[in-house]
């Protein structure tokens, strides 16, 4: 089961996800839970896999917006990076940072299925 402690030892910062969510706990890992089957992630690092990056920037800029509301801070850097690059559309090297997002988004997904 995701708690609050779980998430804050992971390094979201639950304070200010909890107060975007009117301090309700229970509304606040409810949202959070609905990343488990969230699939942004794997549909943006395809979309790079594929060259597209106006339909990457789509799917980092989206993830981005949810993880910043919820205040999910290990996994909102490295998209938050990748946002940026692909709003510019830099010719970049994205690996590392599509490597980060996943491992934390990993994290994030096994907190959700052992508690």
């Amino acid at each position: 089961m995701l708690t609050v402690e779980a998430l804050r030892e992971w390094g979201a910062d639950v304070d200010e996800g909890l107060n975007r969510c009117m301090n309700n706990e229970m509304f606040y890992l409810r949202m959070v839970g609905m990343l488990e089957k969230d699939t942004q992630t794997e549909e943006l690092e395809l979309a790079l896999a594929q060259g597209d990056l106006k339909q990457a920037f789509e799917k980092a800029h989206a993830l981005k917006g949810v993880l910043a509301n919820l205040a999910l801070k290990p996994a909102l850097k490295p998209i938050s990076e990748l946002t940026e690059l692909l709003r510019a559309s830099a010719q970049t090297d994205y690996g590392p940072l599509v490597a980060e997002a996943k491992r934390e988004m990993t994290a994030l997904k096994a907190m959700m299925k052992h508690g």
